[in-house]
């Protein structure tokens, strides 16, 4: 499985939570039980992460989603914005460069015609204002 596709796991695991409203732990054993899908460990530590941290991600969200209230937002730009502002604050690995990519082209799959739009117009407002020693334009070698 590429990262894109363990990436794009990880999104609809983050999108089921905000529907159905339960752990990611629960989700993921209904998803293995009623569909026999093993999730990669990318996608699995990308959820569990995503739900760990997600007050602080969605402060982070509040800020740059100006004039807006987080619960306005469409559920998969809300899952694709969580999914990438994780992977920026706690995935060091990954340049900001490649998660606001990869949740452009996720909003193009799943989301209404202006959510890869506007989850990049935010995800930019993000990545400037995190500390440029934070700052990871270019993959680690």
């Amino acid at each position: 499985m590429t990262r894109r596709e363990a990436r794009e796991q990880a999104f609809i695991l983050v999108f089921e939570q905000e529907v159905r409203e339960e752990s990611i732990d629960h989700i993921l054993h209904d998803a293995v039980e009623a569909r026999d899908l093993v999730p990669s460990p990318f996608a699995e530590q990308e959820a569990l992460g995503v739900e760990e941290h997600r007050e602080e991600i969605d402060g982070t969200i509040e800020k740059h989603i100006r004039g807006w209230s987080i619960w306005r937002l469409s559920k998969v730009a809300l899952a694709l914005l969580r999914l990438a502002v994780y992977e920026m604050l706690w995935e060091k690995s990954i340049p900001y460069s490649v998660s606001i990519n990869e949740a452009v082209e996720l909003a193009k799959a799943y989301g209404g015609k202006d959510d890869a739009t506007y989850v990049n117009g935010v995800l930019a407002s993000v990545a400037k204002s995190l500390p440029k020693e934070e700052r990871r334009d270019k993959p680690h070698e």
